[in-house]
């Protein structure tokens, strides 16, 4: 991605908090994703976008960085050479046309790429969808963490080993 991106992303994952939220899955909200969390990722390198003529359909972050909330989790791998993924989001107009699939898939690529161990995230434990996506690409469920500012639900963490 580049900076100019950011305000797109934005735009995306907005569209995304409200599209949840019709559907009574309240993930996202007026804290989270942010604009300074974006803006972090670009600085560190790690934002990503799917752009189809010129048009951004989805993002993602890939991060080296393991959040604090997820050092109790006992992970399927060591602590070290893994990747997280942060903020995977489609445009919910361009939702069920493969866009989320193919941003794993560069995500998993580049963890093979870089002879990263395992790729690691966290989805939301009220998102059904999300989780049958990841286990249907062959990620495995671990534990619970909770994120007290977006839920009082938590959150599966999930790993892929590669």
């Amino acid at each position: 991605a580049t900076s100019a991106d950011i305000d797109s992303i934005i735009a995306i994952t907005k569209a995304c908090a409200a599209h949840m939220i019709g559907e009574n899955i309240y993930q996202w909200n007026e804290y989270y994703p942010n604009k300074k969390a974006f803006i972090q990722d670009f600085k560190r390198n790690e934002l990503y976008v799917l752009e189809i003529k010129k048009n951004i359909k989805g993002c993602l972050t890939i991060s080296t960085l393991m959040d604090r909330e997820y050092e109790p989790i006992s992970w399927l791998t060591p602590n070290k050479n893994n990747i997280y993924i942060h903020r995977l989001a489609v445009h919910p107009k361009h939702q069920g046309q493969g866009y989320a699939q193919q941003l794993m898939k560069f995500a998993e690529n580049f963890a093979r790429e870089n002879n990263i161990k395992s790729v690691r995230l966290d989805t939301f434990s009220q998102n059904h969808r999300n989780q049958k996506f990841y286990e249907l690409r062959g990620y495995k469920k671990l534990a619970n963490i909770h994120f007290p500012k977006q839920s009082e639900h938590p959150f599966y963490c999930y790993e892929l080993v590669l």
